[in-house]
């Protein structure tokens, strides 16, 4: 699973700063990412419910971690759609 879509759950603080808690159909569990410039390549923080893509993901103790975070891109979207289509082409 190279890069995965989730949306935002909450935004919190921590001992460590600030993260961000997500869902996934994709994934059992939450999904977690740091809002340190590292990991979040965004300009503003995200809100609750915005759909997010995340990957270099690594399983932890108590659930997931995205070492890289975005807003999805409408060319995420559209890559998704014509991959897909494609795949159903090609099995038909």
């Amino acid at each position: 699973m190279d890069q995965l879509e989730a949306v935002v759950q909450a935004v919190l603080t921590g001992r460590h700063g600030d993260y961000v808690v997500t869902r996934s159909g994709q994934v059992v569990g939450s999904i977690t990412f740091s809002l340190d410039s590292g990991v979040w390549q965004g300009s503003e923080r995200p809100k609750s419910g915005e759909v997010v893509m995340l990957s270099d993901i690594r399983p932890k103790r108590a659930g997931w971690r995205a070492h890289k975070a975005r807003y999805v891109q409408l060319s995420d979207r559209i890559t998704s759609s014509s991959t897909a289509a494609i795949q159903q082409q090609s099995s038909s």
